[in-house]
């Protein structure tokens, strides 16, 4: 056994593509031939030995002595070779060096045991003790998972603990129920107990040894990002953070498919749609596995995807809205992913896969709301629009016949420059408005962005008979803001409020003001509708709570999202019946310049 120990280990480090390999393996051989002869001797066990009164010769201990030193001397040149390798070979000779001593252990206690309780029937365990090592090793070395040695002897030394301590539960209150109860029903009784302590017993040695804490907090940090965050930017950067930190790798990235196509952070080169496909039928890959794996043209391809871009793990997790794949590149140490790692990145990418799913649909809504709000100001700006081309367009009829009068040539000119002007206007800021893009923060005068979502507006209130109006009173006006972002919010406030006071007769107004807080401008929206009762207050700015009979209840968490984005906050006052609903944004101030 020692002998083919060795063997195998040099395999494992490359020692035996070394040079004078006979010279390393004749002492081996010499002394495994010596002690392998000894107990056919004499010297072993003497002929006047008897199975009651056993003798054992100077050759028993020395053949004792043999084993145990090749044992020794095989486990420190192992040990001190783990030192000199790195990547699967130093996991396979880990594999070895645990699942060999754990043997060399099972089969040394098992000849002191036979030795003691003079039973010479539990040498007859070696052969099992030798086949259970060799398949274990098998699976661990050869399949294509790259197990982690520790791992593997932690599984090992807790079902080891716990038949132990359920075989010593059992029989303890098995020996207290049959004082009480029948044979029959303490059988029974301590089974249920058995079973009931073996699943707790089982939960507490788990966390205990086969905890990873590294996995856990970042499986923990990862949820606490998925549960706070909507913003896909964001969470893409936060993971990317995480799946760093935890795998100790330089690079980490994230592949999102959707409807939209496939979507990879900036630093990272494309994927191609058949990555994802070779994906689906692996779930996960590493270098190692794809190596030992059968080769086809898909997964050739994605073994060199993975080798140019050095790459350690893929792991793929689909969903029905958006499919993530999760790559971390080659650690510094260059060791692989072992499959408990791989595991990890799997509970991860589960929690990826669903939070960037929620973003993405969030993502979804809020354009969809941006839309829809786009489409209340058709008709508004259709009529704002039209004015200045009616009295362009009378102009253009009457020009022929005054084109002599200097003074309507004046007038002509003028009119059409600032007419022009404002229909301009007015088509960029729709199509700002219905334009995506990220949130850029940068010093803008709050007057402008409200006087400039009055155009919007002022058609559609005049519409619905609502008077429009305005005491700008912040002095300065200038906030940190996005004013796109910003226009969107005021309009959804301004629509909201419209739209709240149609069917009632008493006057209809909106009053917009601004006035100076502490670190930042204050923007108040209040109408003269019903108000906002107390019941729906508390859930106002989540998704999907209206009173009215048209819209999705998108609006009011939207503007809360965009807000939040903007470092900005929203609020309503208290319901008071009669009065209408206020609601207040305070936009933050820019930092005094240094």
């Amino acid at each position: 056994m020692p002998l083919h120990l060795l063997l195998v280990k040099e395999e494992l480090s490359g020692e035996s593509r070394q040079g004078n390999r006979l010279r390393l393996l004749l002492p081996w051989i010499t002394v495994t031939l010596f002690v392998a002869s000894v107990p056919f001797s004499d010297w072993f066990i003497p002929a006047h030995s008897t199975p009651s009164q056993r003798v054992y010769g100077i050759g028993y201990y020395a053949y004792i002595l043999g084993v145990v030193s090749m044992y020794v001397s095989l486990f420190i040149s192992t040990w001190r070779r783990l030192g000199r390798v790195s990547g699967v070979e130093r996991l396979e000779l880990q594999v070895w060096l645990f699942g060999g001593s754990i043997t060399a252990v099972g089969i040394l206690l098992s000849m002191a045991a036979s030795a003691i309780l003079h039973e010479p029937s539990l040498v007859k365990f070696h052969p099992l003790i030798v086949l259970l090592f060799f398949a274990v090793t098998a699976v661990a070395i050869t399949s294509a998972r790259v197990f982690d040695a520790r791992h593997l002897f932690l599984i090992g030394l807790v079902r080891l603990l716990l038949v132990v301590l359920v075989a010593g539960v059992g029989f303890g209150v098995d020996m207290l129920f049959v004082l009480f109860v029948p044979s029959a029903v303490a059988w029974i009784a301590t089974a249920a107990v058995a079973l009931w302590f073996a699943a707790e017993c089982e939960k507490l040695i788990n966390n205990v040894l086969l905890v990873y804490p590294e996995a856990t907090n970042a499986r923990a940090k990862a949820y606490e990002i998925a549960t706070r965050e909507v913003r896909s930017e964001i969470l893409e950067d936060a993971f990317v953070r995480i799946l760093r930190g935890w795998s100790q790798s330089e690079a980490a990235f994230l592949a999102i498919r959707s409807d939209d196509g496939i979507r990879v952070g900036q630093s990272f080169p494309a994927v191609e749609e058949s990555i994802f496909k070779t994906m689906a039928e692996l779930r996960w890959a590493t270098p190692e596995r794809l190596q030992r794996e059968r080769g086809s043209a898909e997964r050739r391809s994605l073994e060199e995807f993975i080798r140019t871009r050095r790459l350690g793990l893929l792991v793929l997790r689909e969903g029905l809205s958006v499919d993530v794949l999760v790559g971390i590149g080659v650690r510094a140490t260059r060791r692989p992913f072992t499959y408990p790692e791989v595991q990890q990145v799997q509970e991860m990418a589960s929690i990826i896969q669903t939070a960037l799913a929620r973003g993405y649909i969030w993502r979804k809504a809020q354009r969809a709301e941006q839309l829809a709000t786009v489409g209340l100001l058709g008709a508004s700006v259709a009529h704002e629009i039209r004015n200045p081309l009616v009295s362009i367009k009378t102009f253009v009829q009457l020009f022929p016949t005054h084109y002599q009068d200097e003074n309507f040539r004046n007038r002509f000119s003028g009119l059409i420059v600032s007419e022009v002007a404002r229909i301009e206007r007015l088509t960029e800021q729709l199509l700002d408005l219905a334009s995506p893009r990220k949130y850029l923060l940068k010093p803008t005068s709050l007057h402008e962005v409200v006087r400039a979502s009055r155009d919007l507006i002022v058609s559609k209130a005049e519409d619905k008979r609502v008077e429009l109006l305005s005491d700008l009173l912040a002095t300065p006006d200038v906030v940190l803001i996005d004013g796109n972002a910003a226009k969107q919010v005021i309009l959804n406030l301004c629509f909201n409020s419209i739209q709240a006071q149609e069917n009632q007769e008493r006057p209809r107004w909106i009053r917009i003001t601004t006035r100076n807080v502490a670190r930042g401008v204050e923007l108040t929206v209040a109408d003269n509708g019903p108000g906002i009762s107390a019941e729906i207050r508390p859930r106002l700015f989540e998704a999907f709570q209206t009173t009215k009979s048209s819209g999705f209840g998108l609006g009011l968490a939207i503007c809360s999202d965009i807000l939040s984005s903007l470092g900005s906050s929203i609020r309503v006052d208290p319901f008071v019946s009669g009065q209408g609903a206020t609601f207040r944004v305070v936009f933050p101030c820019p930092p005094p310049s240094s």
